[in-house]
């Protein structure tokens, strides 16, 4: 499916989380074997171009994708005056989590596998939402995350985690490589050869959605859907 496939396919979604509604973009390829809720990092927003290019990948290979902002436009406004709700790790948890409540209510999405795919700090809210929900989500993927902002969920995190980190973004990797030892479930750390924190050179932003990709297809395809379709 191209990206202007894609595009045509895209849905703006009204999601009730944590209390508030917030926008979002939902895509839904004929046949998707999961979906995968996106949580952008700080200071970025649902269109973001580097989510919406790995969700484009994602989407190529079967998945779904949800693309939400976790705060509202008046929250969004308060925060680019104090910086602070996007550190709130727990608020953006708390609004993850409903928003994965909203996808399994959705008869669209009910019966689909959710991952989550999470950003600098949104990492870490997915991380601590997947602690708080093991029963709903089936994987998650980081991308220059935070895992250490999820403090003693770590340890909870039951769904298979994979954490993407740039190989010259130091501060970021040796943050990484320390919540990845206390992290006990199936995990992988990728480190991308050459890239920076924002994965700006060129291929490093093509080697996360591949990566991310094949996280994805492996645990949220179940392989009795997959026999019960053939």
């Amino acid at each position: 499916m191209s990206r202007t496939a894609i595009e045509k396919e895209e849905k703006e979604v009204r999601v009730a989380a944590g209390g508030v509604t917030v926008e979002g973009n939902l895509v839904l390829p004929e046949g998707a074997t999961g979906i995968v809720l996106f949580a952008h990092g700080s200071g970025s927003s649902r269109v973001s171009p580097r989510n919406r290019s790995v969700a484009g990948e994602l989407v190529r290979r079967g998945l779904g994708t949800l693309l939400i902002d976790l705060l509202t436009a008046e929250e969004e406004a308060v925060d680019l005056e104090t910086a602070h709700l996007r550190f709130d790790i727990g608020l953006l948890a708390d609004r993850l989590a409903g928003a994965t409540s909203w996808l399994v209510r959705n008869r669209e999405t009910r019966d689909l596998r959710i991952g989550y795919f999470g950003a600098s700090t949104g990492a870490a809210a997915a991380l601590v939402a997947a602690a708080s929900r093991p029963e709903a989500v089936a994987a998650v993927v980081s991308r220059g995350g935070r895992p250490d902002l999820a403090g003693d969920a770590l340890p909870r995190v039951q769904a298979p985690t994979l954490l993407i980190v740039g190989g010259d973004d130091l501060e970021v990797l040796k943050l990484n490589r320390e919540a990845y030892g206390r992290l006990s479930c199936e995990k992988k750390l990728e480190i991308v050869p050459r890239a920076s924190h924002l994965f700006e050179e060129p291929g490093t932003l093509e080697a996360v959605a591949r990566l991310a990709g094949d996280w994805f297809v492996k645990h949220l395809a179940p392989a009795g859907r997959q026999r019960g379709r053939s």
